[in-house]
């Protein structure tokens, strides 16, 4: 039975879990944060102040964004980690009915300690989009630029600059103008920044696309600073969804169709050719696609595309360049992970996804001890850390550099 008008949904926050056995060093490379209420005060120009984005309560209690006169719920799939699962819906939640490791970075390290990851990137929430998406399309372009730095600047000096040593500084880029975006990607570099959030396909959101020059100072600009370009699932709106009315386990269950779609793309606009140093990871897109991809593509290449290839690099194939310009990463350790020498050992990633309905927390460790049993030593140490450390430039202490450990060993904090 729906709720009467006006009352909401319950919501509880269970108490922390145990702390988990930590058998394994991880960094997780697709996490998400909750912006908080405060980020844009004192961050945005005195004449975009009073326009920036606010938290405010609407007469039912919820909470929700408000920018340039459209309202952004806290979508309560968004952050449901220690909240028991009969409670889970697409209700609105408040920020006191999240767990503060959410919005909060510091409480975020401690519910990464409970969990034993020792290093997260993050992704944006929904008042800024999986890749800066609303600031760039904002009615004002002025304020749209003044929010997506200010949203920069609260990565840099609050979230992942109170904890460099495990949060990963991933930044928005403004979509409207390469030439801003690839200046801010080369000053963010400067102060720290590793990643970059981009839509998987801009032309979904009516952007010129990859087949295209018009990225191409972006993409210099990545490739000249090691910045990785981060292609998370679902940034540019678009889904492998056709069907109205169909329910959202449809969405989810074809999330790795979007990491397909994006690779393919991406390759056949040839962006690996033309910029052979620069990184692309495919976040939350899993690998079971990568085997897929790769035998079709090879097969295309023997059949169909004989006299016709698109592709323009003499030195190396599509599925080299796939498996060297780009990185996979997984929440889920299936069977295609037999197959993981066909994709490339060396460029597979795991990833927590906290705090979504998705994420694994608090039971990274123990889903890792059972997925990765059988799994040699030496490829276990590559994609539980390795792999990430060496792609996002991130350190890991000499004492963590080992596939196994027992849990006093993994005492990092």
């Amino acid at each position: 039975m729906a709720p009467a008008e006006n009352t909401r949904y319950q919501t509880t926050l269970l108490p922390d879990p145990p702390a988990a056995a930590r058998s394994y060093t991880l960094i997780s490379v697709d996490d998400h944060l909750v912006e908080p209420r405060h980020l844009f005060e004192g961050r945005v120009p005195a004449e975009h102040a009073e326009h920036a984005p606010r938290v405010i309560e609407k007469g039912d209690g919820n909470e929700i964004w408000v920018y340039e006169g459209r309202r952004y719920p806290q979508v309560g799939l968004n952050a449901v980690a220690g909240r028991p699962k009969e409670e889970w819906s697409m209700e609105p939640a408040r920020f006191d009915e999240m767990r503060p490791g959410c919005y909060d970075s510091d409480a975020r390290v401690a519910d990464m300690d409970l969990d034993g990851v020792y290093a997260s990137l993050c992704f944006p929430s929904l008042i800024a989009g999986f890749a800066g998406t609303v600031f760039s399309q904002s009615k004002n372009p002025n304020l749209g630029l003044a929010c997506l730095r200010a949203w920069n600047d609260w990565m840099h000096e609050e979230w992942a600059g109170s904890h460099p040593d495990r949060l990963i500084a991933n930044q928005l880029t403004w979509l409207c103008d390469p030439a801003i975006a690839a200046a801010d990607v080369r000053a963010n570099a400067a102060r720290g920044f590793k990643a970059l959030s981009f839509p998987e396909n801009p032309v979904d959101l009516g952007m010129p696309s990859m087949h295209t020059d018009y990225w191409d100072p972006l993409l210099t600009a990545c490739e000249e600073t090691e910045t990785v370009l981060c292609l998370h699932n679902a940034s540019s709106s678009w889904t492998a969804v056709r069907s109205p009315g169909a329910p959202l386990e449809l969405y989810t269950t074809l999330f790795p169709v979007n990491a397909l779609v994006a690779a393919a793309d991406w390759l056949w606009a040839g962006v690996p050719t033309r910029f052979p140093k620069l990184r692309i990871a495919l976040s939350e897109g899993g690998i079971a696609w990568v085997p897929m991809l790769i035998d079709r593509i090879e097969y295309v290449l023997e059949h169909s595309a004989t006299g016709l290839s698109a592709w323009r690099d003499p030195n190396r194939s599509p599925t080299d360049a796939l498996r060297e310009n780009f990185w996979f990463c997984t929440i889920d350790i299936g069977s295609t992970m037999a197959l993981r020498d066909h994709i490339g050992v060396d460029h597979i990633m795991l990833e927590t996804d906290y705090p979504h309905a998705d994420s694994t927390w608090p039971d990274t460790q123990s889903l890792l001890r059972r997925g990765l049993a059988d799994i040699a030593d030496d490829e276990v140490r590559a994609m539980t850390w390795e792999n990430a450390s060496r792609l996002f430039r991130h350190e890991v202490p000499s004492e963590l550099r080992f596939p196994k450990h027992s849990e006093t060993d993994l005492a990092w904090t």
